[in-house]
């Protein structure tokens, strides 16, 4: 396959093209010239006003349902819905039924998607069907292709467990997730504990459920050593106690959802149970705090924590409806209306050393994983904007700005 794209700007600072617009030609998945004005003859040519280019996205937590729960999304439609909107690789937690705690689990979902252009790079479940008792077979399920092992939005409450589980990880280099919330302190709160909570008659969630975990596991893992992941944070302070960590050597990790980065509670005023996330969005503080701690590196990698729900178990009362937002069709979009489009790529582009996939230069001889988008269009984000099966966005009626293109990888191209 012969691709051709035409007058593109691209945004790869280590690229000697940075910022340039040139023709990009490629053959059979491979950079093969750059440059002004190319005559190449290819099978499909790509243009469209003010396209840019860049390294490959990156999405470090998504979920897609399949298997178990296709009726929310299979893992077909997903990597359509991820390849559309920019990213050339995505992360899948084990959020399935049943979870993915064995090779065999891991084996199959990268099956289904092995031909597809987005490359899907499956997260082992810590624990056997993620119940927090007995760790799963983490080497196997390495071997079969897991890049990181954690139970999707399950906090370990066994101290002991997660110790073991860092210590036995490095004998093979494995990447330990750990869901930052103390359940024990959320208790049955639903969204952040603070005065809008209290108005909106809401149980609530205080920042010390995730901050007493945070402090724990960087404990934990000062003790045992090893690789610790702690995904999507969502309070000041967690940023300060990882950014001590980090000072101190600690070899840690975090991640941010972008919903959390970018609205605050006062969102529950609508009772919409799209705002039901987990963590929950918290207050505007937390929202700068967490933006400062991404500008400076505390904060590794941002994620949309992709999580489709069926209308029956969100379009229900507040109290009942499922934890989840989609957030892939949103996720340049909506940081491009806090960040310039440069800083927008670079944080796109983060998290893939730690999960130990490659990434490529744009450069001639390279191969293709390039991620096409189109900054600056304000626009009104609405159902018709929605790829994923399942519509609960978060961001539903939010002004945001710019539009993924599509991809092109050596697997393949797609595009809206």
């Amino acid at each position: 396959m012969k691709l051709l794209l035409k007058s593109v700007t691209i945004l790869d600072e280590s690229s000697a093209y940075h910022q340039k617009k040139q023709d990009i030609f490629i053959e059979n998945g491979a950079i093969r010239k750059i440059g002004k004005d190319l005559k190449e003859k290819a099978d499909k040519e790509i243009e469209a006003p003010n396209l840019h280019v860049s390294r490959g996205w990156f999405d470090s937590s998504v979920s897609f349902g399949e298997p178990g729960f296709e009726d929310r999304e299979t893992i077909a439609n997903g990597l359509d819905t991820a390849g559309k909107s920019g990213f050339t690789s995505v992360a899948l937690n084990p959020y399935t039924n049943p979870v993915l705690d064995h090779s065999g689990s891991i084996a199959a979902v990268k099956a289904r998607a092995n031909t597809h252009p987005v490359s899907l790079f499956p997260i082992g479940s810590l624990t056997m069907k993620s119940e927090g008792v007995d760790l799963a077979e983490l080497l196997d399920m390495q071997q079969a292709g897991a890049v990181s092992f954690g139970d999707y939005k399950l906090p370990q409450k066994n101290p002991n467990l997660l110790k073991i589980a860092l210590q036995y990880a490095q004998n093979f280099d494995a990447l330990i997730q750990s869901f930052p919330q103390e359940n024990r302190i959320a208790g049955n709160g639903m969204v952040n504990e603070h005065e809008n909570s209290t108005l909106l008659g809401l149980k609530g969630i205080p920042n010390l459920a995730e901050e007493l975990q945070v402090t724990r596991d960087l404990y934990l893992l000062e003790y045992t050593g090893g690789k610790l992941h702690i995904p999507t944070i969502s309070t000041e302070k967690s940023v300060k106690l990882i950014k001590e960590a980090k000072k101190k050597g600690l070899d840690v990790s975090c991640s941010v959802a972008i919903h959390n980065l970018l609205l605050t509670d006062e969102e529950l005023a609508s009772f919409d149970a799209n705002t039901k996330v987990l963590p929950p969005l918290r207050t505007k503080k937390d929202s700068k705090a967490l933006i400062k701690g991404l500008k400076e590196g505390t904060i590794d990698m941002v994620t949309s924590d992709h999580n489709p729900i069926d209308v029956e178990h969100k379009k229900v009362e507040f109290d009942n409806a499922l934890y989840g937002s989609i957030g892939l069709e949103s996720a340049f979009a909506a940081l491009s209306t806090v960040f310039e489009t440069e800083e927008v790529v670079e944080i796109l582009t983060r998290g893939k050393d730690r999960f130990k996939i490659e990434e490529y230069e744009i450069k001639e001889g390279s191969p293709a994983d390039l991620s096409l988008f189109i900054p600056g269009e304000k626009f009104t984000f609405s159902e018709k904007d929605i790829l994923s099966s399942s519509k609960n966005s978060i961001f539903l009626g939010k002004q945001l700005q710019g539009k993924a293109f599509g991809v092109i990888t050596q697997k393949g191209h797609i595009s809206q």
